[in-house]
């Protein structure tokens, strides 16, 4: 919607925000559905898997409900519900544990192949560039949930870190995260 749009009515037909503030000139990227995470929506109350857990809640939906793309023995691999790329992946033990050191070796051992696995599909997927992989251990390192331990994979392409996120803190993804979880799924490694 651009700002000159503005000076209309908000009659049927017409864009969400039609009629919200002065005409100005400036384009505006809506993006109502940030206001969950900012608000802190869905995030656990406390540090136990009772407390609302998100990465606790996702097995136990269909695959396409919990954005569960691939599913291991000990670990699973599913979309950030907010993610800084299309095709932000996070690997996740099923048992709710914060500390890596706490995982047993089939675990990081399942983590580390979803991590292989999942670089090999967006990869396939999506032909970026690079990647960052990594984790936030703690709510100081960054861990937006630190009670269940993740490791982030986040597909980057040359150009990616425009002025959007620095400026507007909003990361423009070109595809809904159903059809992103469908896309990965389908070039997720079999065997």
């Amino acid at each position: 919607m651009r700002g000159a749009d503005n000076e209309h009515g908000n009659g049927p037909g017409d864009p969400p925000g039609t009629g919200t503030g002065s005409p100005d000139g400036w384009e505006r990227l809506w993006t109502p559905h940030r206001m969950a995470y900012i608000k802190g929506e869905g995030k656990p109350t406390g540090s136990h898997p009772e407390d609302g857990c998100p990465f606790c809640r996702a097995p136990g939906l269909s695959d396409p409900e919990g954005l569960v793309v691939a599913r291991g023995k000990s670990a699973y691999a599913v979309l950030n519900l907010y993610p800084y790329n299309s095709g932000h992946l996070l690997v996740c033990p099923y048992r709710h544990v914060s500390d890596y050191t706490a995982l047993d070796e089939d675990e990081t051992a399942e983590v580390a192949a979803l991590t292989q696995a999942g670089i090999r599909a967006l990869g396939t997927a999506y032909g970026p560039q690079g990647f960052n992989v990594g984790m936030n251990l703690g709510t100081v390192a960054g861990a937006g949930i630190a009670a269940h331990l993740h490791q982030h994979i986040v597909p980057r392409w040359g150009g990616d870190a425009n002025f959007m996120p620095v400026v507007g803190q909003t990361k423009v993804l070109p595809e809904m995260l159903e059809q992103t979880r469908a896309k990965v799924a389908s070039h997720w490694p079999r065997g």
